[in-house]
């Protein structure tokens, strides 16, 4: 098993779509059992423009089907995503 980071941002106008999906979304992460940390990218002005997981996976590959079945990704949400290989330098995911 691997960590991996998943780095995504929101097009414009998605904040609508993202309210309303939130609760499939969290569900769907609750769920997979990969999710170590994860948490919306903020505006200055603190609202959601982007997401940002820390998922545990076998390869890059499982990590791109988890983030293909995303009902954000489903919902056309996100302008960009990406899948970065990461380990933990200081602290700790617990």
């Amino acid at each position: 098993m691997a960590l991996f980071v998943i780095y995504c941002k929101d097009k414009p106008g998605a904040l609508e779509t993202r309210m309303a999906t939130r609760p499939t979304h969290l569900d769907y992460l609750n769920a997979a059992g990969l999710v170590k940390a994860a948490g919306p990218l903020l505006s200055d002005a603190g609202d959601p423009i982007g997401s940002l997981l820390i998922v545990e996976a076998e390869d890059k590959a499982a990590v791109q089907t988890f983030l293909d079945n995303d009902p954000y990704t489903l919902a056309g949400i996100f302008e960009s995503a990406e899948i970065q290989a990461w380990r933990v330098g200081v602290g700790s995911l617990g």
